[in-house]
């Protein structure tokens, strides 16, 4: 075996040991296809969590960036620029938006979010008006603000005191948060999609009373579109999909292709209390995220694509259930777009990881949603022979742990 400068074994070494990757090191990727330090070969179907919305190495987004650092890399906000621009023309022209904030990730996105809805509730009704309501086994990011907000406890113990005001809600159940409500409410925040809780979609019907809620409470509703955004469900964004419309949204993930972005959107009337000096960043805006971002929504904005997502779609979830005959080891399939989840029955619970691990094993690579569910996010654009040949590895996988349990 060839022997290389770094390691998984060098992580262990020089990283805050706060992730625990696994033991193969991608070096190189095209497509739907990464490759290890050893040449080995892999079938992608996490997208670097719903990342890589065009795969590895896109030519047009390896395009923008080279074209891009030919010019100018960085500028903070002290003055702006032809790219961000550009990207924040096309993200209003596209939404319901009228402004946006541009930023390096989800969780600065959400952050921003937060922090905006409850200064325009100052601004408008007065200190009292604060709390935030969310939903249980929500995620908004890691930040001390958005793990608060986020519904799943675990990413906060140890860090308390968090922030006050904040409550949460079972998703999915509008009598739980019409008795959570209240004048005091600044904000309700939803993932159109649970996908960190398990990839759960919200009922239509839901989010249509969330909305109705949050108007006779004059509250915002902010929908957290890190994951769903930019193609993920087969709409531009999901709460197209949905008939609802939010006050504030967060983008960020595929916003990127892979280069670090996130932005936050809303209209004229509530961005006008993120007033000068109420909130920053240094590199939020780059021109280089926002030129491959640009380019990113170029392609993606189109209707072949998005139909082709919800075909592939089917393709996914068709390819499972006829593992799930066979094996017998899912409950439930879930699926928005090329968000899918498949949660494991009661034989398997608390055992997502093993599946994770065998499909690795075989050369797919694959995501969780807690212990319980198995997460596919792959690129929009992956072939349909990929999605076929990493099903097969898939079944591979999932036979294999079944005998290894079998036998003992």
């Amino acid at each position: 075996m060839t022997q290389h400068s770094v390691s998984r074994a060098t992580f262990d070494e020089v990283m805050v040991p706060n992730y625990n990757p696994a033991t193969m090191l991608p070096v190189r990727g095209e497509g739907s296809r990464i490759w290890d330090q050893d040449g080995r070969e892999y079938i992608d179907f996490a997208g670097g969590i719903a990342v890589n919305a065009l795969g590895h190495r896109h030519p047009a987004l390896v395009e923008a960036l080279k074209s891009q650092a030919d010019k100018i890399w960085h500028l903070s906000n002290v003055f702006t620029n032809e790219p961000v621009l550009e990207l924040a023309q096309k993200l209003t022209e596209r939404t319901f938006a009228d402004k946006v904030f541009f930023c390096n990730s989800g969780a600065e996105a959400n952050e921003a979010a937060f922090k905006l809805a409850r200064k325009y509730a100052h601004d408008h009704h007065g200190a009292g008006k604060h709390e935030i309501i969310a939903f249980t086994q929500a995620f908004h990011g890691r930040t001390l603000f958005t793990v608060s907000v986020g519904g799943q406890a675990k990413y906060r113990e140890g860090f308390e005191p968090v922030p006050a005001g904040i409550s949460h809600v079972p998703y999915n159940d509008i009598e739980a948060l019409r008795a959570a409500i209240s004048d005091r409410t600044c904000a309700v925040v939803m993932e159109p999609v649970q996908g960190e809780g398990g990839v759960v979609p919200a009922d239509p019907d839901f989010a249509r009373a969330v909305r109705e809620l949050c108007d006779a409470h004059q509250a915002l509703l902010i929908f957290d579109e890190v994951q769903t955004g930019v193609g993920r469900t087969g709409s531009l964004y999901a709460y197209e999909e949905l008939g609802v419309t939010p006050d504030i949204l967060t983008t960020a993930k595929a916003l990127g292709g892979g280069f670090p972005i996130g932005a936050m959107l809303t209209r004229t009337e509530i961005a006008k209390s993120l007033n000068i000096g109420s909130h920053g960043t240094t590199y939020g805006g780059n021109p280089l995220g926002c030129a491959v971002a640009k380019a990113v929504l170029d392609i993606v904005d189109d209707p072949e694509l998005l139909a082709g997502v919800k075909r592939k779609q089917q393709l996914f979830v068709e390819l499972l259930e006829d593992i799930n005959a066979r094996h017998h080891c899912f409950r439930e399939i879930r699926s928005a777009g090329l968000l899918i989840g498949a949660e494991l029955n009661e034989n398997w619970q608390g055992q997502s990881a093993k599946f994770l691990g065998a499909a690795r094993e075989r050369g797919l690579m694959l995501l969780v949603a807690g212990p319980n569910v198995l997460r596919m996010t792959p690129s929009l654009i992956i072939p349909d022979e990929d999605i076929r040949a990493g099903m097969a590895l898939l079944e591979d996988a999932i036979t294999s742990v079944l005998e290894v349990e079998k036998a003992g």
